[in-house]
């Protein structure tokens, strides 16, 4: 986007184009999208009363489920759709409804869908994964029970290979999805709102997550790949298998090989090790992350039954405590963001291409991490992550060391142990327990089921307190997080030198973007970064804790976006938070020049704030400016006459009292004498034109693929027009589709999914 999109009146639309998708298979292995053709029914559906005894005798047996469950049940005029699937986004504002979820009615829904297999599937594994279900559900595979998932944040892997019929016998899913219970205090959305997958494989092949391929450095040159595979043998007798274990660079060439043997008996696992040696491969840095292919290839008596493409990364991590983070021992100052995962229009339904346009934003601000707040995110967007080169801290949802939890704890390392992007597994988030013996032993046992899996990254906790406790959960992790303890930084150091520290959460400042006056009566918070929650400091504060503390590895400022729920300090109207360093269609706010101000040194910054477009009545009167800027230092000019100029101040940036005339403000930035950067804004005029401009080019026909569109007002010498507020209203024709609006207001009511024929959108309504 350019910046003179980046306006009060900006609206966002995000457009899809749907098409069949079947992801490329390999030999034997096929992993088909389920997405389409789900028939869906929103609210709860009682099950029939079951007095009598046959009734009762009968429907207590496999295959039975009665009610919405039942194979046979009658769902013709349920309506279809397709996943990922948000029903909370479509419903509106309700101030009955909780404050948390963004004032959205959730409750109970009803998912079904039917599929066939071929004669030629009977023999083949087969399991069904939902990769994400807010909040609760409970799955029925042909009438039977087969899963009950307990967090919206854990995938569900159903094997469901005895159950599974073949030919011209129908297969029935159904799904019944409490979202009356919460996880989080923040908007979590309902329904199905990942993918959904059907997988069929060979008796004898590799499980889900069955792959575990981080490289290891040995020395100067020398890598090694201690590779573990678990394979799987739903077949009828012991299996004999072969396990060639390859990798190859991104342009496909081959770099090394290994092979090993297994055995595995029916219905067992068996895990088999491979140490691959790799000499000089190219790193993952964050300016060039580098990835390579391993493919894991099952055969029996030299035919090929599996093969299971993983991505890694050649990169060491190191955390110290006296200078921080280093990145293949390079010295690296973390400059993260946390986020939730909902987005404006699509609610936690966020397609695929959206992961990569969120992350695109943030690296172009200077964000070298990402905190995943406050549950295991999308598969999808660690894939863009490592990428794209963002460090990621991957959290636990559930403080929980139960046996459910511990495997949901298990579940996440083990999915996401391949990503060179992460490195941090964060056991909990601000937990009341923190400062005591209780949360110190569920973290130690926590810590070690996350070690058995991976030793080479360390375990964290967000700590927002009892850390100078004489019992706490910082003497058990191996990088010590903090919550808004700015004040606790150089303490903590000073009695614990020899602990690893990082800020984990911090800043918590609020800005609604394109406006300058703070108005609590009308709910609107000025960007000039002057406002900020009791906890937390503003933008240019927090970073300047950090960055003047070597020994801190970093931040994770809150928040990178907006995002529903949770509207501090505010309560309805507001219905989203007025955190994000960009609004929820990121499109940037004051904070988010101030960090790139402070984080690019690869590139001259300079941004003036606010607009030039002020009323008559304005005439005279001192505006308030703000120059972000990179540059030594920065003069002003209104209407080619020098205002004045000022030495850059790297943490608190440059603010100017300029007396407002109708014209051109200028900013020009100097580094050592020489001009380096440059920026103007125009007093505009009325709007008279609307402008769209789409994020990419082109959308790719495959059911999945999304991007936004940006909608300016422009005036009559086609410049954008900041004070615009004007209703505009949206079609579409040809194969496309509009999935969802939004404004990025915080206060806006308006259906982000618009009316069935004409979609609008104004800015405060």
């Amino acid at each position: 986007m350019s910046k003179k999109i980046l306006f009060q009146i900006l609206s966002c639309l995000i457009i899809s184009i749907s098409s069949i998708h079947v992801l490329a298979q390999s030999t034997q292995r096929e992993r088909l999208s389920l997405d389409k053709g789900w028939l869906f029914h929103q609210g709860g559906i009682p099950f029939p009363i079951i007095r009598g005894q046959g009734q009762t005798y009968a429907t207590s047996k496999a295959g039975s489920a009665t009610g919405a469950a039942a194979p046979n049940y009658d769902d013709n005029k349920w309506p279809r759709l397709n996943l990922p699937h948000d029903w909370a986004v479509e419903m509106p504002f309700d101030s009955k409804e909780n404050v948390a979820q963004g004032y959205r009615k959730r409750g109970y829904g009803w998912y079904r869908r039917s599929f066939k297999l071929s004669p030629d599937d009977r023999g083949k594994y087969i399991e069904l994964q939902f990769d994400g279900i807010a909040t609760n559900a409970t799955i029925w595979f042909n009438g039977s029970v087969v899963h009950r998932s307990w967090s919206g944040y854990t995938s569900s892997y159903i094997d469901i290979t005895q159950l599974a019929k073949y030919g011209d016998d129908v297969n029935i899913v159904a799904v019944k999805v409490d979202a009356e219970a919460h996880e989080g205090w923040w908007y979590e959305g309902a329904g199905i709102y990942r993918h959904t997958w059907l997988v069929k494989c060979a008796p004898v092949h590799i499980v889900t997550d069955g792959v575990f391929a981080n490289p290891v450095k040995m020395d100067e040159n020398s890598w090694l790949i201690p590779a573990e595979i678990t394979l799987e043998n739903s077949g009828t007798a012991t299996a004999d298998a072969t396990i060639e274990f390859t990798l190859y660079d991104k342009k496909g060439n081959k770099v090394a090989q290994a092979q090993t043997k297994a055995s595995v008996s029916p219905l067992q696992q068996s895990t088999a090790s491979i140490q691959l040696p790799v000499q000089k491969p190219v790193l993952w840095t964050l300016e060039n992350p580098e990835l390579y292919y391993a493919k894991t290839t099952i055969l029996q008596k030299d035919a090929v039954v599996d093969e299971v493409i993983t991505k890694c990364g050649f990169r060491t991590i190191a955390f110290t405590a006296d200078s921080g983070f280093y990145l293949n021992g390079k010295h690296v100052k973390i400059k993260g963001v946390c986020n939730h995962q909902d987005h404006a229009g699509v609610g936690v339904a966020v397609p695929d291409a959206l992961w990569e346009f969120r992350l695109r934003k943030l690296k172009e601000m200077g964000v070298n991490a990402y905190r995943c707040a406050h549950h295991a995110p999308a598969a999808e967007f660690l894939e863009a992550c490592d990428s794209l080169g963002i460090l990621v801290i991957d959290e636990n949802r559930n403080f929980n060391v139960s046996p459910e939890y511990i495997r949901q704890l298990e579940w996440m390392v083990r999915r996401d142990r391949n990503h060179p992007s992460i490195i941090l597994w964060s056991v909990f988030n601000e937990e009341p327990m923190q400062g005591t013996e209780q949360g110190y032993e569920m973290v130690r046992k926590m810590g070690a089921v996350v070690k058995a899996l991976d030793t080479t990254r360390p375990v964290t906790a967000a700590m927002n307190g009892g850390l100078f406790a004489p019992v706490n959960v910082s003497k058990a992790v191996d990088v010590v997080g903090f919550n808004y303890q700015m004040q606790s930084y150089d303490r903590f150091h000073k009695e614990n030198p020899a602990m690893k520290m990082t800020s984990s959460e911090d800043v918590s400042a609020f800005e609604v973007r394109g406006e300058y006056v703070t108005d609590r009566s009308r709910h609107i918070m000025s960007s000039y970064d002057k406002e900020n929650a009791i906890w937390g400091s503003t933008h240019r504060a927090g970073w300047k804790a950090v960055a003047e503390r070597q020994f801190l590895a970093g931040c994770f400022v809150w928040t990178g976006f907006d995002y529903r729920g949770e509207p501090t300090p505010f309560t309805w109207p507001s219905a989203s938070s007025f955190f994000g360093i960009m609004d929820l269609c990121g499109f940037p706010k004051t904070a988010y020049w101030i960090h790139q101000a402070q984080w690019r040194e690869d590139i001259n910054v300079l941004q003036l704030v606010p607009h030039w477009t002020w009323p008559r009545d304005s005439i005279g009167k001192n505006i308030r400016v703000m120059a972000l800027s990179n540059a030594d230092s920065v003069k002003i000019l209104l209407n080619g006459k020098m205002i004045g100029g000022q030495k850059v101040d790297q943490y608190e940036m440059n603010t100017f009292q300029i007396p407002y005339q109708p014209g051109k403000l200028e900013a020009i930035g100097y580094k050592k004498g020489k001009e380096v950067s440059r920026f103007k804004t125009e007093t505009t005029g009325a709007p008279v034109a609307l402008q769209l401009i789409a994020d990419r080019k082109t959308l790719a026909n495959d059911g999945h693929d999304a991007m936004p569109i940006t909608v300016q007002a422009l005036d009559s010498k086609g410049r954008a027009v900041p004070t615009a507020n004007i209703p505009v209203e949206f079609e579409i024709s040809g194969g496309g589709k509009i999935i969802g609006l939004g404004n990025g207001n915080p206060n806006s009511h308006e259906a982000e999914k618009g009316n069935k024929e004409v979609y609008s959108m104004d800015w405060h309504k």
